[in-house]
């Protein structure tokens, strides 16, 4: 929001700070519906749930601010979007809102299109509209009635209902976790052998923005816990929407069950640590840590395709499930196990790194000086501008994987990095401008999904510019 004409994030401005003086939201702004138009046009605003903010603060930068490029990024600190990669949010603002003059910003485009492409990349039902980049997307929560209870999970992991979300919070007992100061760990080692290429991965936090939430009403069905958007396959099994549905029959009026940030880190699944080697005849070595309930054989059975898919022998590689103390694993996030090996593979050769799937879909990347440029096969896309921003999305969590993203856990395996700014999500001023080129030869074709395609080559080409670290993430400890 903005406080007299400067920018205050609302959720944590006291009211007594602002008595007296002039507020904004975005519904507020002279120029929302043109900003909202700019972000839709440029793909800077995939679930739109940061969408707002971003606009609130990019409206009250000066224009020659809006214009360089170095002042956005820093603008951008205050900010988290997890979709976008930044690139497509860089561009919107300095392109800034659309004029009268300007016209509407979608026109030409075909939302439908759009929204099948959105869905192929995601992989739930996603809308793009410029309604989106207004923050009404259809977020889980949104719909729920005033005089709805609110459900928390309390310090002993039991639930909790309150008449308000502060009733529900002085129900819970709990206080919000922080960044800790704890040494990263890496759960699954490489044996000892002689290896051209090895590779060990650590807990990784999905980082979707809206924690896990859901309503209902008695005798009803609760709110997908999916939202507007699909959480990267971790909000596939969540609890909130039983818990929603069981505690409005309970007290006779509708709940809304929610997660904590803490809650989101500490239940929710992770993608499974590995720990890979390859030798010199393209046999090799993985381990898989497992954690939780899912059925090991999961694992085993996606790190089987994976294999294939990587053009690795089966038979010359031995698979092992190794069980840790850690959050719970799953398979269910996007590309887990399938990535790593197929990035793995593709580091085996020279640069640029390619991916292919079997449906066809194909990525190339390398980085070209300090950018990293990928070419992707898609078919058709349907509508570029979201073809466009979901790969360089996927790019900008591949580049966060290798580098920078991780989460601690203490001596028994609980996760104590419990902050969103804790995980090592790249902000938009560590990432690497991105430059996704979509091959004209395709066009008319069938679509295809890519994004993973995209992760998993970007992943080759981030661990190529560290010269194959042995440990991911490679710039922290």
């Amino acid at each position: 929001m903005l406080v007299d004409g400067s920018p205050r994030v609302a959720c944590v401005t006291p009211l007594a700070r602002v008595a007296g003086r002039r507020v904004t939201t975005f519904e507020g702004l002279d120029d929302a519906d043109g900003w909202a138009d700019v972000m839709s046009a440029t793909g800077a605003s995939q679930c739109g749930f940061c969408t707002p903010g971003i606009i609130v603060r990019a409206a009250s930068l000066a224009l020659e601010r809006r214009r360089d490029a170095a002042a956005v990024d820093r603008m951008l600190l205050a900010h988290l979007c997890r979709c976008t990669g930044w690139q497509p949010i860089r561009e919107a603002i300095v392109a800034g809102p659309w004029t009268s003059n300007g016209g509407h910003a979608g026109v030409g485009r075909d939302d439908d299109a759009a929204s099948v492409r959105a869905e192929m990349e995601g992989g739930v039902g996603q809308h793009v509209s410029v309604a989106v980049a207004t923050g009404a997307g259809g977020f889980s929560d949104d719909l729920a009635p005033d005089d709805a209870l609110v459900a928390l999970l309390a310090a002993d992991g039991e639930w909790v209902v309150g008449d308000s979300l502060d009733d529900a919070r002085q129900r819970s007992g709990k206080v919000q976790g922080r960044r800790s100061t704890t040494a990263l760990s890496w759960p699954v080692d490489v044996p000892a052998g002689s290896w051209v290429r090895t590779l060990e991965t650590t807990w990784v936090e999905p980082g979707y923005l809206e924690p896990d939430a859901s309503w209902c009403a008695p005798g009803g069905e609760p709110s997908p816990a999916l939202g507007n958007g699909g959480a990267f396959g971790a909000k596939v099994a969540s609890e909130v929407t039983s818990v929603a549905r069981r505690l409005a029959d309970e007290h006779g009026r509708p709940v809304r069950a929610l997660y904590t940030r803490e809650d989101v880190v500490r239940r929710g699944p992770k993608r499974p640590p590995l720990a890979i080697a390859v030798d010199a005849d393209g046999g090799g070595v993985l381990r898989i840590a497992h954690s939780g309930d899912e059925d090991p054989a999961r694992s085993v059975d996606v790190a089987r395709q994976g294999l294939e898919l990587a053009g690795f022998t089966l038979a010359s590689w031995h698979v092992e499930v190794v069980d840790v103390a850690g959050p719970p694993t799953s398979v269910a996030l996007r590309a887990s196990i399938v990535g790593e090996l197929l990035a793995v593979a593709a580091s085996l050769d020279t640069a640029p790194d390619v991916v292919a799937l079997t449906s066809g879909a194909r990525a190339v990347a390398e980085f070209d000086g300090d950018e990293l440029v990928i070419h992707v096969h898609a078919g058709d896309p349907l509508d570029a501008t979201v073809l466009r921003s979901y790969c360089t999305g996927a790019a900008h969590a591949a580049l966060g994987m290798v580098r920078s993203e991780a989460v601690a856990l203490d001596d028994i395996g609980r996760p104590v990095d419990l902050t969103i700014r804790s995980f090592g999500i790249l902000r938009a001023q560590d990432t690497p401008a991105i430059r996704i080129e979509i091959a004209d030869a395709d066009r008319g074709g069938e679509p295809l999904a890519v994004s993973d395609a995209v992760f998993a080559a970007a992943l080759a080409a981030a661990w190529r510019s560290t010269s194959f670290a042995p440990r991911w993430p490679a710039h922290r400890r």
